[in-house]
C-alpha cells in the first residue's frame, strides 16, 4: 500500500474528544485557571450510528440506520459499497440523513483501509481522495453538530466546510449557521479565513455577523425576574444572563 502524504493519515472520527483551543491557538481558562475542554471532535466509535440511530433526532430513517465496522470485513466491504454508490449519487434519497450515513462510511472506509488513498482505491467508481476526506471529516465532528445536520438545521454541504477548521472555531462557524441563517458559499469563505490564520470572530465580524447572538423565548416568571434584577442591579439583561449560564456551565 503506497503511503499517503501525512496529512492524508488522518484517522477521520476515530479520536476521543481531544483538547480544543480558541480561534487564537490557547486553550480557555475557567475560573479556577485549568483549561476548559471543548469536545471539537467525535467521541463516539467511527461508523457507529449515534445521531443516525437516534429516533428524537431522525424519525423512522433511526429504525434504517447503518452501522459500518472498520474491523469487520463484511461490514468493511458494506461501506466500500455505500461510498462508491454515495459519490455517484446513486443510491437513496438526497437528503440529511443519507449524507450522514455516507460520511460515516467514509470514515469507516478509511479507518479500516488505513488512508484516504487506500480507502478511494477499494471504494472505486467516483470516490476520490478529497471526496472521503472531506465527508469522513464530517462524520468526525462533535455530535452537537451532527444532531444539527441530521435536522436539518445545518445543511450538510455546509458541514463539510464546517469540518475543515479545528477546535472551538468550529463550533462558532456552526452556531454562526444556526442563528444567521448563513449560505453554504459564505461558510466556505469563513472556513477558508480562518485555516488562513484569522480568528472566527474577526471572520464573522467582518460580515457584521455578531458571534453570540442568540434570541431566547423565557417564561414569563424568569423573563419577569431577569429585567427586574437587571433594572435594581443597573446592568443590561444580556450580561445577567450571561453571568448566570457560566455559573451553570462552569466556565469563565
Amino acid at each position: 500500500m503506497t503511503a499517503d502524504r501525512p496529512e492524508d493519515q488522518r484517522e477521520a472520527g476515530s479520536r476521543d474528544a481531544r483538547d480544543s483551543s480558541n480561534a487564537s491557538g490557547q486553550p480557555r481558562d475557567d475560573a479556577s485557571g485549568e483549561a476548559v475542554q471543548l469536545p471539537s471532535d467525535r467521541a463516539e466509535p467511527v461508523g457507529a450510528p449515534v445521531v443516525r440511530g437516534d429516533e428524537a433526532v431522525t424519525g423512522q430513517h433511526a429504525h434504517e440506520a447503518v452501522q459500518f465496522d472498520p474491523d469487520d470485513s463484511e461490514s468493511l466491504e458494506q461501506a466500500a459499497e455505500t461510498v462508491r454508490a454515495f459519490a455517484e449519487n446513486t443510491a437513496g434519497a438526497d437528503d440529511n440523513v443519507y449524507m450522514l450515513r455516507g460520511a460515516a462510511a467514509c470514515a469507516a472506509l478509511v479507518r479500516g483501509e488505513g488512508s484516504y488513498k487506500a480507502a478511494a482505491e477499494r471504494a472505486g467508481g467516483e470516490a476520490s481522495v478529497a471526496f472521503i476526506r472531506k465527508w469522513a471529516r464530517v462524520h468526525d465532528l462533535p455530535q452537537s453538530i451532527r444532531r444539527h445536520v441530521a435536522m436539518g438545521h445545518i445543511a450538510p454541504t455546509a458541514a463539510k466546510h464546517v469540518a475543515r477548521v479545528s477546535g472551538e472555531a468550529r463550533f462558532d462557524l456552526a452556531w454562526a449557521v444556526l442563528d444567521n441563517d448563513l449560505t453554504v458559499r459564505e461558510v466556505r469563505t469563513l472556513a477558508s479565513e480562518v485555516n488562513d490564520g484569522t480568528s472566527a470572530e474577526r471572520a464573522l465580524a467582518d460580515r457584521e455577523v455578531r458571534l453570540g447572538r442568540i434570541a431566547l423565548d423565557l417564561p414569563p416568571d424568569v423573563y419577569r425576574e431577569l429585567r427586574r434584577r437587571a433594572a435594581l442591579d443597573g446592568s443590561d439583561p444580556d450580561d445577567l444572563a450571561a453571568e448566570a449560564l457560566a455559573r451553570e456551565f462552569d466556565v469563565d
